[in-house]
């Protein structure tokens, strides 16, 4: 029996030029086109990837119908000092995101804390992307999304779809490592179900229902006409719990910029609530970071219960296989590559080497 081929490893590096590449010869100014990739490749470090570059042929695809801005500025709605709201005219969503960032640091480092809202953004890729480079900077960052134009989950008790999995994320400084939590809440992701219907798989558990409510395990439900839909956290036992979260999300992101599923959809694109807080302006730094090492130490110290090793943080295993994935080379699906390959040729554009680290 023939063994199988190892799995594909490419440098962080090159894979972050190869999007670069692909993005500005599709047209992206070259400083946006560096932030966008930078973002993809974070996720696929982090084990993110179905929000790593299995993103960039959707985003090309984009791009070339004409359905992402490519140059200008975000329009600003609105500015009281620490809260800001944007009018983000479709531009790139990771780009947005983390200039919205610099600038709630900035007013946070001012006020305490700052907080920039942005309607009518592009896609924004992985929540967990932005995260650690707060932390690092001993701030505390929250990031909420949802996609207005899209309906994939139904309010618990439900069967129509009408909103996104409206995913959260926080990340704060907590000892040598930092918390890092990015959590939709829906049980699952849209991306995820696309994935496992284009390959004919299956989810392991009930996480949807059919149009009909009954509880299944096939994506195909999600893209059916009637469509079903994907189950919030908790799922048909405690979805009440999702379901909340998600209302909460839907009034930071459409309802604070004030644009959103009330408003005519305008294709694939998001809301976003980024939010930054200096401890320093609160109890201090210095006692924020004593308390958090505290809880995380403890955290740690619990003792596993039979079958796990040992207690983790939020993130702890994403920043591992980041390490592990920066020394070793980070693992592609044939999959993603296979998607991407038309692209190549396409701008001339050549696929990432594979890495020969070991």
């Amino acid at each position: 029996m023939t063994a199988s081929a190892p799995p594909a490893r490419y440098a962080a590096a090159d894979l972050a030029a190869f999007g670069r590449g692909l993005l500005e010869a599709a047209g992206m100014p070259p400083d946006r086109a560096a932030d966008v990739a930078d973002v993809l490749v974070e996720a696929d470090l982090l084990g993110h990837d179905t929000h790593g570059l299995n993103l960039l042929p959707i985003y090309l695809r984009e791009i070339e119908a004409g359905s992402m801005t490519l140059t200008g500025d975000p329009l600003t709605l609105a500015d009281r000092g620490a809260a800001v709201t944007w009018d983000g005219r479709r531009l790139p969503g990771p780009w947005l995101v983390l200039r919205a960032y610099e600038l709630a640091a900035q007013r946070a480092r001012l006020h305490g804390t700052g907080t920039v809202v942005i309607r009518r953004s592009h896609h924004v890729a992985c929540l967990a992307a932005y995260l650690e480079r707060a932390a690092a900077q001993g701030l505390v960052l929250l990031v909420y999304s949802s996609g207005p134009s899209t309906r994939t989950v139904a309010p618990f008790g439900g069967v129509t779809p009408v909103y996104t999995p409206n995913p959260l994320a926080a990340g704060f400084p907590a000892g040598d490592t930092p918390v890092m939590l990015d959590v939709s809440t829906s049980i699952t992701t849209n991306n995820l179900m696309a994935r496992l219907n284009r390959e004919g798989r299956r989810l392991e558990h009930p996480w949807l229902i059919d149009a009909q409510g009954r509880p299944s395990t096939d994506p195909s439900v999600v893209f059916a006409d009637p469509p079903g839909s994907i189950l919030p956290i908790g799922g048909l036992d405690h979805g009440h719990k999702g379901y909340a979260l998600s209302l909460m999300v839907e009034a930071l992101t459409g309802g604070l910029s004030g644009h959103g599923r009330a408003d005519t959809a305008e294709g694939w694109g998001a809301n976003v609530f980024v939010q930054v807080l200096d401890p320093e302006a609160f109890g201090g730094r210095d006692d924020f970071e004593r308390q958090t090492r505290f809880v995380a130490d403890a955290c740690r110290a619990s003792r596993p219960r039979p079958g796990v090793d040992a207690v983790r943080l939020p993130g702890e295993a994403g920043l591992r296989r980041k390490a592990d994935q920066l020394a070793r080379g980070v693992l592609i699906s044939d999959a993603i590559l296979d998607a991407l390959r038309p692209w190549s040729s396409r701008h001339g554009v050549a696929m990432p080497a594979r890495s020969t680290a070991m």
